[in-house]
């Protein structure tokens, strides 16, 4: 195995090792994910997100996501020119389909059924929101990659930086991705 591959699975195990401590002795942490990397750019980092994010609130935390940098192009319906013409009304997050074995997985590790697990990560995103997670979009990352705030996913509330510094100063943990 790489050394850089056994260095990120080194720390996303102490990651966890760490947050699932809080839990156990009772104490729920007030997590970020700060989601930085766009599904064309990186589909593993960004697919990991809502992974990582249902184990965390099954495990008693409150977590906020915060779609920022390039990743705020895969919450836009649309993006992109090509995009724009023939799938103006759905997002790359929504084109993103869960392989099979993955939905098995989280369906045995989360303990439900397989009809709960959603079919592509644009539903899984609204799956997280609605079981209580706060998603938000980098309003200034959009306003670069010339977004219309009305084509962001109706999961991600766009905001201004103002309210990202308060997102990043009342987190207990804040992990990226």
């Amino acid at each position: 195995m790489p050394r850089n591959i056994k260095s990120l699975t080194l720390g996303i195990g102490l990651i966890f090792c760490a947050l699932l401590g809080q839990a156990s002795q009772g104490e729920a942490a007030q997590i970020l994910v700060h989601m930085k990397t766009a599904l064309a750019e990186d589909d593993a980092q960004i697919c990991a997100v809502p992974n990582v994010v249902w184990a965390m609130t099954k495990a008693g935390h409150q977590v906020k996501i915060l779609v920022d940098a390039s990743a705020v192009t895969s919450v836009t319906k649309g993006f992109g020119w090509i995009n724009n013409l023939f799938r103006s009304d759905t997002t790359a997050l929504d084109r993103a389909a869960l392989p099979e074995r993955e939905r098995q997985s989280l369906a045995e590790q989360m303990g439900v059924s397989i009809e709960k697990v959603p079919q592509n990560y644009g539903e899984y995103f609204h799956f997280l929101k609605t079981s209580g997670v706060e998603i938000y979009g980098n309003q200034t990352m959009m306003l670069l990659y010339n977004i219309d705030l009305s084509k962001v996913d109706s999961a991600v509330t766009p905001i201004p930086l103002k309210h990202m510094v308060e997102l990043f100063s009342t987190a207990d943990q804040i992990v990226v991705y």
